[in-house]
Protein backbone atom coordinates (compact mmCIF):
# COMPACT_ATOMS: atom_id res chain seq x y z
CA UNK A 1 0.00 0.00 0.00
CA UNK A 2 1.37 3.38 -0.97
CA UNK A 3 1.57 5.93 1.80
CA UNK A 4 0.69 8.77 -0.57
CA UNK A 5 -2.66 7.16 -1.48
CA UNK A 6 -4.10 6.87 2.02
CA UNK A 7 -2.70 10.25 3.06
CA UNK A 8 -4.32 11.84 0.00
CA UNK A 9 -7.69 10.35 0.99
CA UNK A 10 -7.13 11.42 4.60
CA UNK A 11 -6.45 15.05 3.55
CA UNK A 12 -9.45 15.23 1.20
CA UNK A 13 -11.90 13.86 3.77
CA UNK A 14 -10.39 16.01 6.53
CA UNK A 15 -10.88 19.18 4.49
CA UNK A 16 -14.50 18.25 3.77
CA UNK A 17 -15.06 17.79 7.49
CA UNK A 18 -13.40 21.10 8.39
CA UNK A 19 -15.28 23.12 5.76
CA UNK A 20 -18.61 21.54 6.74
CA UNK A 21 -19.26 19.41 3.68
CA UNK A 22 -19.40 16.53 6.15
CA UNK A 23 -21.19 18.23 9.07
CA UNK A 24 -20.91 17.33 12.74
CA UNK A 25 -23.05 14.31 13.60
CA UNK A 26 -23.45 13.13 10.00
CA UNK A 27 -21.93 10.03 8.45
CA UNK A 28 -19.21 10.08 5.81
CA UNK A 29 -19.24 7.76 2.81
CA UNK A 30 -18.73 4.08 3.55
CA UNK A 31 -15.29 2.60 3.02
CA UNK A 32 -16.45 0.67 -0.01
CA UNK A 33 -18.10 3.72 -1.60
CA UNK A 34 -15.02 5.84 -0.94
CA UNK A 35 -12.77 3.18 -2.48
CA UNK A 36 -14.94 3.08 -5.61
CA UNK A 37 -15.13 6.89 -5.87
CA UNK A 38 -11.36 7.31 -5.67
CA UNK A 39 -10.49 4.09 -7.53
CA UNK A 40 -8.29 2.86 -4.71
CA UNK A 41 -8.12 -0.29 -2.61
CA UNK A 42 -10.33 -0.82 0.43
CA UNK A 43 -7.18 -1.17 2.55
CA UNK A 44 -6.08 2.37 1.64
CA UNK A 45 -9.45 3.79 2.68
CA UNK A 46 -9.42 1.79 5.93
CA UNK A 47 -6.04 3.21 6.85
CA UNK A 48 -7.16 6.77 6.04
CA UNK A 49 -10.29 6.33 8.19
CA UNK A 50 -8.17 4.93 11.04
CA UNK A 51 -6.07 8.10 11.00
CA UNK A 52 -9.13 10.35 10.91
CA UNK A 53 -10.58 8.42 13.84
CA UNK A 54 -7.30 8.55 15.75
CA UNK A 55 -7.14 12.36 15.39
CA UNK A 56 -10.72 12.97 16.48
CA UNK A 57 -12.40 13.81 13.18
CA UNK A 58 -14.64 10.73 12.99
CA UNK A 59 -15.55 7.74 15.12
CA UNK A 60 -16.91 4.31 14.13
CA UNK A 61 -20.51 3.54 15.02
CA UNK A 62 -21.47 -0.13 14.94
CA UNK A 63 -23.61 -1.05 11.90
CA UNK A 64 -23.86 2.58 10.81
CA UNK A 65 -20.40 3.61 9.60
CA UNK A 66 -18.24 6.57 10.57
CA UNK A 67 -19.78 9.63 12.22
CA UNK A 68 -18.20 13.10 12.14
CA UNK A 69 -17.29 14.25 15.66
CA UNK A 70 -15.15 17.26 14.74
CA UNK A 71 -16.44 20.73 15.51
CA UNK A 72 -15.12 24.05 16.75
CA UNK A 73 -16.16 23.61 20.35
CA UNK A 74 -16.25 27.33 21.11
CA UNK A 75 -19.01 27.74 18.54
CA UNK A 76 -21.02 24.61 19.39
CA UNK A 77 -21.87 23.46 22.88
CA UNK A 78 -21.85 19.88 24.13
CA UNK A 79 -19.23 17.26 24.92
CA UNK A 80 -17.84 14.63 22.59
CA UNK A 81 -17.36 11.18 24.10
CA UNK A 82 -13.72 10.31 24.66
CA UNK A 83 -11.88 7.45 26.25
CA UNK A 84 -10.20 8.36 29.53
CA UNK A 85 -6.58 9.29 28.98
CA UNK A 86 -3.82 7.28 30.56
CA UNK A 87 -1.13 8.95 32.61
CA UNK A 88 1.69 10.11 30.36
CA UNK A 89 4.95 8.23 30.69
CA UNK A 90 6.85 10.21 28.07
CA UNK A 91 8.76 12.24 30.65
CA UNK A 92 10.15 8.97 31.98
CA UNK A 93 11.28 7.84 28.53
CA UNK A 94 14.77 6.36 28.46
CA UNK A 95 14.97 5.54 24.75
CA UNK A 96 17.96 7.75 24.06
CA UNK A 97 20.13 7.67 20.99
CA UNK A 98 22.79 4.94 21.03
CA UNK A 99 26.07 5.88 22.75
CA UNK A 100 28.07 4.47 19.83
CA UNK A 101 26.17 6.69 17.38
CA UNK A 102 26.66 9.75 19.54
CA UNK A 103 30.38 9.06 20.06
CA UNK A 104 30.95 8.48 16.34
CA UNK A 105 29.15 11.74 15.52
CA UNK A 106 31.20 13.67 18.07
CA UNK A 107 34.44 12.39 16.57
CA UNK A 108 33.30 13.37 13.08
CA UNK A 109 32.38 16.88 14.22
CA UNK A 110 35.79 17.32 15.86
CA UNK A 111 37.57 16.12 12.71
CA UNK A 112 35.43 18.20 10.35
CA UNK A 113 35.35 21.46 12.32
CA UNK A 114 38.58 21.46 14.32
CA UNK A 115 39.05 24.53 16.50
CA UNK A 116 35.78 25.98 15.29
CA UNK A 117 34.07 24.02 18.07
CA UNK A 118 35.87 26.24 20.59
CA UNK A 119 34.56 29.51 19.18
CA UNK A 120 31.60 31.60 20.33
CA UNK A 121 29.03 31.85 17.55
CA UNK A 122 25.73 33.57 16.75
CA UNK A 123 23.70 34.52 19.85
CA UNK A 124 20.59 33.15 18.12
CA UNK A 125 22.29 29.79 17.59
CA UNK A 126 24.59 28.52 14.85
CA UNK A 127 23.15 28.98 11.38
CA UNK A 128 24.12 25.42 10.38
CA UNK A 129 22.14 24.04 13.31
CA UNK A 130 19.13 26.27 12.70
CA UNK A 131 19.07 25.20 9.05
CA UNK A 132 19.16 21.53 10.10
CA UNK A 133 16.19 22.10 12.44
CA UNK A 134 14.24 23.94 9.73
CA UNK A 135 14.81 21.07 7.27
CA UNK A 136 13.81 18.50 9.90
CA UNK A 137 10.62 20.37 10.78
CA UNK A 138 9.63 20.52 7.12
CA UNK A 139 10.23 16.77 6.72
CA UNK A 140 8.61 15.59 9.92
CA UNK A 141 6.17 18.19 11.25
CA UNK A 142 4.86 19.99 8.14
CA UNK A 143 6.31 23.21 9.56
CA UNK A 144 7.93 25.37 6.89
CA UNK A 145 10.08 28.16 8.28
CA UNK A 146 13.37 29.89 7.56
CA UNK A 147 16.40 29.45 9.79
CA UNK A 148 16.13 33.04 11.01
CA UNK A 149 12.78 32.20 12.69
CA UNK A 150 14.52 29.68 14.96
CA UNK A 151 16.01 30.60 18.33
CA UNK A 152 18.28 28.12 20.15
CA UNK A 153 18.14 27.95 23.96
CA UNK A 154 19.90 25.95 26.68
CA UNK A 155 17.01 23.66 27.62
CA UNK A 156 13.25 24.14 28.02
CA UNK A 157 13.60 26.24 31.18
CA UNK A 158 15.69 28.77 29.26
CA UNK A 159 13.11 28.74 26.46
CA UNK A 160 10.29 29.59 28.89
CA UNK A 161 12.31 32.52 30.23
CA UNK A 162 13.07 33.70 26.71
CA UNK A 163 9.37 33.67 25.83
CA UNK A 164 8.57 35.84 28.86
CA UNK A 165 11.32 38.24 27.78
CA UNK A 166 9.78 38.49 24.31
CA UNK A 167 6.10 38.74 25.29
CA UNK A 168 6.40 40.64 28.56
CA UNK A 169 5.91 40.10 32.29
CA UNK A 170 2.77 42.23 32.44
CA UNK A 171 0.70 39.54 30.73
CA UNK A 172 -1.31 36.74 32.36
CA UNK A 173 -0.10 33.32 31.24
CA UNK A 174 -2.64 30.52 31.09
CA UNK A 175 -1.28 27.02 31.77
CA UNK A 176 -2.88 23.58 31.84
CA UNK A 177 -4.10 22.19 35.18
CA UNK A 178 -2.50 19.79 35.92
CA UNK A 179 0.73 20.37 34.00
CA UNK A 180 4.45 19.70 34.19
CA UNK A 181 5.48 21.42 37.43
CA UNK A 182 8.57 23.13 35.97
CA UNK A 183 6.39 25.15 33.60
CA UNK A 184 4.70 26.81 36.58
CA UNK A 185 7.96 27.14 38.53
CA UNK A 186 9.83 28.91 35.73
CA UNK A 187 6.99 31.28 34.90
CA UNK A 188 6.58 32.21 38.58
CA UNK A 189 10.33 32.78 38.89
CA UNK A 190 10.03 35.22 36.00
CA UNK A 191 7.43 37.20 37.94
CA UNK A 192 4.41 36.62 35.72
CA UNK A 193 0.83 36.01 36.83
CA UNK A 194 -0.59 32.56 36.06
CA UNK A 195 -4.10 31.31 35.44
CA UNK A 196 -4.52 27.55 35.88
CA UNK A 197 -6.93 26.17 33.26
CA UNK A 198 -8.67 22.88 33.98
CA UNK A 199 -8.19 20.04 31.53
CA UNK A 200 -10.89 17.87 29.98
CA UNK A 201 -10.67 14.70 27.93
CA UNK A 202 -9.53 16.55 24.78
CA UNK A 203 -7.57 19.50 26.18
CA UNK A 204 -8.35 22.68 28.14
CA UNK A 205 -12.07 22.94 28.86
CA UNK A 206 -14.01 25.37 26.66
CA UNK A 207 -15.48 27.04 29.76
CA UNK A 208 -11.95 27.74 31.00
CA UNK A 209 -10.93 29.33 27.71
CA UNK A 210 -14.05 31.48 27.78
CA UNK A 211 -13.44 32.81 31.30
CA UNK A 212 -9.64 33.28 31.35
CA UNK A 213 -8.16 36.79 31.18
CA UNK A 214 -4.87 35.29 29.93
CA UNK A 215 -3.28 36.70 26.79
CA UNK A 216 -0.70 33.90 26.55
CA UNK A 217 -1.76 30.25 26.48
CA UNK A 218 0.91 27.61 27.18
CA UNK A 219 -0.28 24.21 25.95
CA UNK A 220 1.15 20.75 25.32
CA UNK A 221 -1.26 19.48 22.63
CA UNK A 222 0.50 16.14 22.33
CA UNK A 223 0.33 13.98 25.48
CA UNK A 224 0.04 16.62 28.18
CA UNK A 225 1.85 15.65 31.39
CA UNK A 226 0.75 14.06 33.70
CA UNK A 227 -2.71 13.34 32.23
CA UNK A 228 -1.56 11.99 28.86
CA UNK A 229 -4.34 14.02 27.16
CA UNK A 230 -3.81 14.74 23.46
CA UNK A 231 -5.80 17.63 22.02
CA UNK A 232 -8.08 16.43 19.25
CA UNK A 233 -8.63 18.24 15.94
CA UNK A 234 -11.55 20.30 17.23
CA UNK A 235 -9.68 21.41 20.34
CA UNK A 236 -6.64 22.46 18.33
CA UNK A 237 -8.85 24.58 16.09
CA UNK A 238 -10.51 25.99 19.21
CA UNK A 239 -7.12 27.11 20.56
CA UNK A 240 -6.34 28.92 17.30
CA UNK A 241 -9.79 30.55 17.17
CA UNK A 242 -9.41 31.68 20.79
CA UNK A 243 -6.03 33.28 20.08
CA UNK A 244 -7.33 35.17 17.06
CA UNK A 245 -10.44 36.43 18.86
CA UNK A 246 -8.49 37.53 21.94
CA UNK A 247 -5.51 38.88 19.99
CA UNK A 248 -3.50 36.51 22.18
CA UNK A 249 -0.52 34.20 21.82
CA UNK A 250 -0.07 30.44 22.11
CA UNK A 251 3.10 28.72 23.27
CA UNK A 252 2.97 25.25 21.73
CA UNK A 253 5.19 23.05 23.87
CA UNK A 254 5.60 20.02 21.60
CA UNK A 255 7.92 17.95 23.79
CA UNK A 256 8.22 14.25 22.91
CA UNK A 257 5.76 14.45 20.00
CA UNK A 258 8.45 12.69 17.97
CA UNK A 259 7.54 9.53 19.86
CA UNK A 260 3.97 9.46 18.64
CA UNK A 261 3.32 5.88 17.46
CA UNK A 262 1.00 7.21 14.74
CA UNK A 263 2.10 6.56 11.16
CA UNK A 264 1.03 10.09 10.24
CA UNK A 265 2.62 13.36 11.27
CA UNK A 266 0.89 14.88 14.28
CA UNK A 267 -0.71 18.20 13.28
CA UNK A 268 0.81 21.20 15.06
CA UNK A 269 -0.81 24.47 16.05
CA UNK A 270 2.07 26.30 14.41
CA UNK A 271 1.37 24.64 11.06
CA UNK A 272 -2.25 25.79 11.41
CA UNK A 273 -1.28 29.41 12.16
CA UNK A 274 2.40 30.12 11.37
CA UNK A 275 2.39 33.90 10.99
CA UNK A 276 1.04 35.68 14.04
CA UNK A 277 -0.20 33.78 17.08
CA UNK A 278 1.83 30.62 17.75
CA UNK A 279 5.30 30.07 19.23
CA UNK A 280 6.47 26.49 18.66
CA UNK A 281 9.04 24.96 20.99
CA UNK A 282 10.69 21.58 21.41
CA UNK A 283 13.72 19.97 23.04
CA UNK A 284 16.37 17.33 22.33
CA UNK A 285 16.68 16.23 25.96
CA UNK A 286 14.20 13.37 25.54
CA UNK A 287 15.29 12.35 22.05
CA UNK A 288 19.10 12.50 22.03
CA UNK A 289 20.20 12.35 25.68
CA UNK A 290 19.51 14.06 29.05
CA UNK A 291 22.93 15.73 28.93
CA UNK A 292 22.01 17.47 25.67
CA UNK A 293 20.35 20.57 27.13
CA UNK A 294 19.17 22.06 23.86
CA UNK A 295 15.75 23.45 23.05
CA UNK A 296 14.52 25.72 20.31
CA UNK A 297 11.72 28.20 19.70
CA UNK A 298 10.17 28.82 16.29
CA UNK A 299 8.91 32.39 16.07
CA UNK A 300 5.77 33.46 14.16
CA UNK A 301 6.82 34.75 10.75
CA UNK A 302 5.38 38.27 10.88
CA UNK A 303 6.76 39.01 14.36
CA UNK A 304 10.26 37.53 14.18
CA UNK A 305 12.17 40.82 13.74
CA UNK A 306 10.41 42.52 16.66
CA UNK A 307 10.73 39.48 18.92
CA UNK A 308 14.42 38.92 18.19
CA UNK A 309 15.10 42.56 19.03
CA UNK A 310 13.56 42.00 22.48
CA UNK A 311 16.14 39.28 23.27
CA UNK A 312 19.09 40.58 21.26
CA UNK A 313 21.15 40.86 24.47
CA UNK A 314 20.58 37.18 25.40
CA UNK A 315 22.97 34.41 24.39
CA UNK A 316 21.64 30.98 23.39
CA UNK A 317 23.92 29.37 26.01
CA UNK A 318 24.65 26.22 23.99
CA UNK A 319 28.23 25.42 22.96
CA UNK A 320 29.18 25.33 19.28
CA UNK A 321 30.23 21.69 19.73
CA UNK A 322 26.82 20.57 21.04
CA UNK A 323 25.03 22.44 18.28
CA UNK A 324 27.23 20.93 15.57
CA UNK A 325 26.78 17.42 16.96
CA UNK A 326 22.98 17.78 17.01
CA UNK A 327 23.05 19.23 13.49
CA UNK A 328 25.15 16.30 12.23
CA UNK A 329 22.77 13.77 13.80
CA UNK A 330 19.87 15.45 12.01
CA UNK A 331 21.65 15.84 8.68
CA UNK A 332 23.06 12.30 8.45
CA UNK A 333 19.76 10.61 9.28
CA UNK A 334 20.79 9.15 12.65
CA UNK A 335 18.27 11.25 14.58
CA UNK A 336 15.23 10.16 12.56
CA UNK A 337 16.48 6.57 12.35
CA UNK A 338 16.53 6.49 16.15
CA UNK A 339 13.02 8.01 16.40
CA UNK A 340 11.59 5.55 13.90
CA UNK A 341 13.10 2.64 15.83
CA UNK A 342 11.44 3.83 19.06
CA UNK A 343 8.09 4.41 17.34
CA UNK A 344 8.12 0.91 15.86
CA UNK A 345 8.72 -0.45 19.35
CA UNK A 346 5.86 1.64 20.75
CA UNK A 347 3.46 0.46 18.04
CA UNK A 348 4.21 -3.16 18.98
CA UNK A 349 3.47 -2.37 22.63
CA UNK A 350 0.25 -0.50 21.82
Amino acid sequence: MKRTIYLSIYEKVKQKIINGTYAYGTYIASKRTMAEDYHVSLVSVEHAYDLLSEEGYIEPVERKGYMVIYREKDLFAGPVKRTAAKKSTLLENHEYIAYSTLAKTMRKVMNDHGEEIMLHKDRQGMLEFRRAIAAYLARSRNIYVSADQILITAGAESAYSMIVEMLGRYRIYGIEKPSYEKIEQIYLSEGVHLDHLKMGAAGILTSELERTPASVLHVTPFSSYPTGVTADAGKRQEYITWAKKQNAFIVEDDYASEYSPSTKTEETLFAMEPEQAVFYMNSFTKTIAPAVRISYIVLPGKLKAKLLKEVSFRDCGVSAFDQLVAAELMNNGSFEKHLNKVKRKMRKMK
